[in-house]
């Protein structure tokens, strides 16, 4: 994928927007409500545009529909149960994000495919995470609807932000400090390579906590734009060219705080699972 990042001679667009479709699965009676898948597509916009911290990255997303399927094998094994589930419901071409949302077990919040894996197989292209981690969800310190965040930026060409520990090239993106092993809960500060910086404990691209994920940076969204361009084709109505980068990383002046999530009726708020993104 670095090499073709690297090599692809077009230009790259200031903005994307993503066509996004999401699926609900749910058993007859646990699952997702609505309320809580809309506001995830609140959050993804929110951190994409740099509204929590760090950079606009230029990604957009834009819901054209939500789907609920009662089936309680695909609710509760979707990994295992991958293909039927996405054959029935996935919808779109490479350009089209389907996130599914189900539940998974106690050592995996979500995982994603990579852009350069959806010719080899489209019909298994997309995002899957734990409904208990969208806003306001069971998952304490996992419910701010960043586990949606994390893997879609895997979906858009991005790796984790200790790819490769404290070695080269690392997560392949310029201004995110090597990082030896991932973020457990929340520190102050860290700094596990010798390179300079410190390591890029608030990136969404990390494991740590939710309450102290809050950015993207200029290279991760130049980037996923790349990306974009590269394998998803910029297909969609909603893409927009520059022959440069004008205009396109706009930093903010300051973070904004993140505020808690609002809690959804009904829901256990003792569940804790530890983090395990893909």
């Amino acid at each position: 994928m670095n090499a073709a990042l690297r090599n692809h001679p077009g230009p790259i667009p200031a903005t994307v927007t993503v066509p996004l479709w999401i699926h609900v699965l749910t058993d007859g009676v646990t699952g997702a409500p609505d309320a809580a898948v809309r506001e995830q597509v609140t959050v993804l916009n929110q951190a994409y545009a740099g509204r929590y911290g760090g950079v606009d990255t230029g990604v957009r997303f834009e819901l054209r529909g939500i789907t609920r399927t009662d089936n309680k094998d695909w609710f509760r094994n979707p990994l295992g149960l991958e293909d039927p589930m996405k054959s029935r419901l996935r919808k779109g071409g490479s350009e089209t994000l389907n996130l599914y949302v189900s539940q998974l077990g106690e050592l995996v919040l979500g995982y994603a495919t990579y852009p350069n894996w959806y010719t080899g197989n489209p019909r298994h292209d997309g995002v899957v995470i734990d409904w208990r981690t969208l806003p306001g969800g069971a998952l304490r310190n996992f419910n701010f609807g960043f586990t949606g965040v994390h893997e879609i930026g895997h979906w858009l060409g991005l790796v984790h932000t200790f790819e490769n520990g404290c070695s080269e090239p690392g997560d392949s993106v310029d201004d995110t400090p090597f990082q030896a092993t991932p973020t457990e809960g929340c520190p102050e500060t860290r700094n596990s390579c010798t390179a300079p910086g410190d390591d890029p404990i608030h990136n969404f691209m990390d494991y740590a906590h939710d309450r102290c994920m809050n950015q993207f940076t200029a290279g991760q969204g130049l980037r996923m734009r790349q990306a974009w361009v590269t394998y998803r084709g910029g297909v969609t109505a909603g893409l927009t060219r520059s022959s440069g980068m004008t205009g396109l990383l706009g930093t903010q002046s300051g973070q904004v705080p993140i505020a808690p999530p609002r809690p959804l009726t009904g829901l256990a708020d003792s569940l804790f699972l530890p983090r395990g993104r893909g």
